[in-house]
């Protein structure tokens, strides 16, 4: 059990049957009045998130979020599946969890799962990725009124803006929490 008064970011606790993680928090001692817990949590199964606030004695009780690197293997039109790389278990899961990911992600890649409860709830990709670019307009030099930028697709799939000197068949370094152009490789 976890009071609210022990929040810190990143821990997790179940909450009307839920599951948050604590995103920010603050502990507010107004001048009359007892003391409270503003937060902002985030649900970690749906992605919702929201601001409460806590009485610093409430109880929760933790929850234990385990995370496996595992390897994407394929797809066969409805489900997803992933290799566990020690035990060479395969897991499938439905496109409403990894839909993200695979903008990122190709065959073989390693990605990162979380379970709650034994049951797969996010698939993150590497925070940065080298994928080649399938398809772009090429640039033209001097022309720079929108910005420098032009939009590349790369094998993946996945549309972003690269400068204009970046062409088909060049492999590019790119985040994947902000979907940005980091370089060319």
């Amino acid at each position: 059990m976890i009071s609210a008064g022990d929040f810190r970011k990143g821990v997790t606790f179940v909450m009307d049957g839920d599951v948050y993680q604590v995103v920010e928090f603050q502990h507010v001692k107004p001048g009359k009045g007892a003391a409270f817990v503003r937060a902002k949590i985030k649900s970690v199964l749906t992605g919702g998130a929201k601001e409460t606030t806590f009485n610093p004695s409430e109880k929760f009780e933790n929850a234990t979020i385990l995370t496996k690197e595992m390897q994407y293997l394929y797809n066969d039109g409805e489900l997803y599946y992933f290799m566990d790389n020690e035990t060479y278990e395969q897991i499938p899961m439905g496109k409403d969890i990894v839909d993200e990911a695979l903008n990122f992600m190709r065959e073989n890649d390693i990605a990162t799962i979380n379970f709650y409860d034994g049951k797969p709830f996010r698939v993150s990709p590497a925070n940065f990725v080298e994928l080649e670019v399938t398809e772009t307009e090429p640039g033209v030099k001097g022309d720079t009124s929108s910005g420098g930028n032009k939009p590349a697709t790369v094998e993946t799939g996945f549309t972003l803006n690269v400068p204009l000197f970046v062409n088909m068949g060049d492999v590019i370094r790119i985040d994947t929490r902000t979907g940005e152009y980091m370089s060319r490789v």
